[in-house]
């Protein structure tokens, strides 16, 4: 199963490939960033994220798209911009049929770390052990990015291990 994980941004937004192989093998097969330009209108860079993130999504075919759900609790005016991206995000996965899966980010550090509270930096290195990357994916939406699509891939196998009961 091919899972893409989305760090959603207005500047960057992180994306992630990731496949369930046979065993508990995990294989990354693109991930980077849709960068955009600060001095752009607002519009103009959801437009290319979309375009963007809707280009890979038909180019690499995903079954699933991982999203991690919002949460601020200190700098509320970055909270607008990410869920206008948020919300682009979600629409490029309705647009392609995508099965979607929201999950918090102690639920996303939970999974790759074993730990709700890991720091960025845990996060990171176990992101690039699990994945056997040659170093550290950059910038680190792109390593939160594949971290979502690896608490997906564990949130669709026990969702489909509970529905065969």
């Amino acid at each position: 199963m091919l899972v893409l994980g989305i760090d959603p941004g207005t500047a960057i937004c992180g994306y992630g490939f990731v496949e369930a192989a046979s065993g508990s093998r995990l294989i990354p097969h693109e991930y980077g960033a849709i960068i955009t330009s600060p001095k752009a209108k607002m519009e103009d860079r959801l437009m290319k994220l979309y375009d963007e993130l809707d280009a890979l999504i038909k180019q690499y075919q995903p079954e699933a798209m991982g999203v991690e759900q919002l949460f601020f609790n200190r700098n509320v005016t970055t909270a607008i911009p990410v869920g206008q991206a948020r919300g682009v995000v979600l629409l490029a996965a309705a647009k392609n049929h995508l099965e979607l899966v929201e999950r918090t980010p102690l639920q996303v550090k939970q999974a790759v770390t074993g730990y709700g509270k890991a720091t960025k930096d845990q996060v990171i290195y176990m992101v690039t052990k699990l994945l056997h990357l040659p170093q550290p994916p950059h910038p680190d939406d792109v390593a939160d990015a594949l971290a979502i699509a690896i608490c997906t891939l564990h949130c669709m196998d026990s969702l489909r291990w509970r529905n065969k009961l």
